[in-house]
């Protein structure tokens, strides 16, 4: 009696193989030496069967298991000498595996029933007040709703639903391929199970009518460039009554010309005199609610930073605010009159600056005064 080859090496797999790569390896090779390809090839058959023994053995948990600890005698009592099957139903095993290619599941009892509704997507613009704040707009959204006529069941009004007589109810049917009986998609009630014989006049038969209305998002303050939000239940409505889908709502955010912001921070400028940069003072800066008034430290020098705790953005996660960062811009005058000229120079010299320029006709020429 011939030595019988080990189960891996039939599958040209390794013993770390995977359910997946099990799956593959065994469709390749039984696709490739299956009869109906090789018609009159005894050998392709005989190569056949032993692919079939070594997956029925290696895709089941328990089988692998005996086998891995005692080889074919761990798993004699399921395959017979041979080759073929003891217990398990080729026609299974194949259905499970090709079903696919001949339209079918896999499976003859499983059906596939009415689905649920389509995710829908949408854009919408909001500004930065409407970011800080949150905000409650209504989008038109155009998405297939549930028939109002006759439910969502697809039946005209009177009638009902009917289990499909071609299946009886079970989504799939059986066909014949070559030596094979496989599961399929049943064509007439296209899996459901079910038909409609007298279809709604509305909806005409599919329970669903397309249909523009508006729906709330609710923004949360604090929402970033980006932000996508997920409405439930506002997408499409489900087959024969089922759940709908989500909405998904991305979020864009104008600029605001007052202010650049980095996630919950916000930077604006003002500017100030040199006078008010040199001895101090005090000024009014915007916020996204009221202006709020700072201190501008004495001898603040050009494009420093200073910090207002807590008037930047919400967080979105989590509690609190960023900080609103003030830059200061000082100002160098354009427009002077004589004794602000003189002053000025007066200023300058004091502090040692020998070369100003005093000059009123340059002044006249240089700024129009």
């Amino acid at each position: 009696m011939a030595t019988k080859k080990d189960f891996y090496d039939v599958l040209g797999v390794p013993k770390s193989a995977t359910a997946d790569e099990l799956k593959q390896a065994y469709r390749k090779l039984a696709l490739l030496h299956h009869p109906d390809r090789n018609p009159g090839n005894p050998a392709a058959e005989e190569k056949f069967k032993d692919i079939n023994e070594a997956y029925e053995a290696l895709s089941n948990h328990e089988k692998r298991q005996a086998y891995d600890q005692y080889g074919h005698a761990g798993v004699s009592g399921a395959s017979a000498p041979g080759g073929g099957f003891q217990g398990a139903d080729i026609n299974d095993v194949f259905s499970s595996v090709f079903g696919d290619l001949f339209g079918g599941g896999g499976g003859g009892s499983r059906r596939r029933g009415p689905r649920r509704g389509a995710d829908l997507q949408y854009e919408h613009t909001v500004n930065l007040e409407d970011a800080f704040h949150g905000a409650e707009p209504k989008i038109r959204v155009t998405k297939a709703a549930t028939c109002g006529k006759c439910g969502g069941s697809g039946a005209k009004p009177g009638a009902s639903v009917k289990t499909c007589s071609d299946c009886r109810g079970a989504g799939q049917v059986r066909v014949t391929r070559g030596l094979f009986t496989l599961a399929q998609t049943c064509p007439r009630c296209q899996g459901e199970g079910k038909v409609v014989e007298s279809p709604c006049p509305e909806c005409r038969g599919q329970g669903r009518v397309r249909t523009t209305g508006a729906v709330t998002v609710r923004i949360p303050p604090g929402v970033e460039d980006g932000t996508t939000l997920r409405v439930s239940g506002g997408g499409e409505a489900g087959e024969r009554g089922t759940s709908p889908g989500d909405l998904y709502v991305i979020l864009h955010v104008q600029h605001d010309e007052r202010f650049e912001r980095e996630e919950e921070n916000l930077t604006t400028v003002r500017r100030v005199s040199i006078p008010m940069a040199a001895l101090g003072g005090e000024v009014d800066v915007p916020t996204l609610e009221e202006p709020v008034r700072i201190h501008i430290p004495p001898g603040t020098q050009p494009g420093s930073l200073l910090r207002v705790k807590g008037a930047g953005m919400p967080r979105l996660r989590g509690s609190g605010r960023g900080d609103l960062f003030v830059r200061v811009i000082v100002e160098v005058p354009t427009e002077l009159t004589k004794d602000q000229r003189r002053m000025l120079a007066e200023f300058g010299q004091s502090l040692g600056d020998t070369g100003i320029n005093t000059d009123e006709g340059f002044f006249r020429k240089a700024f129009g005064k």
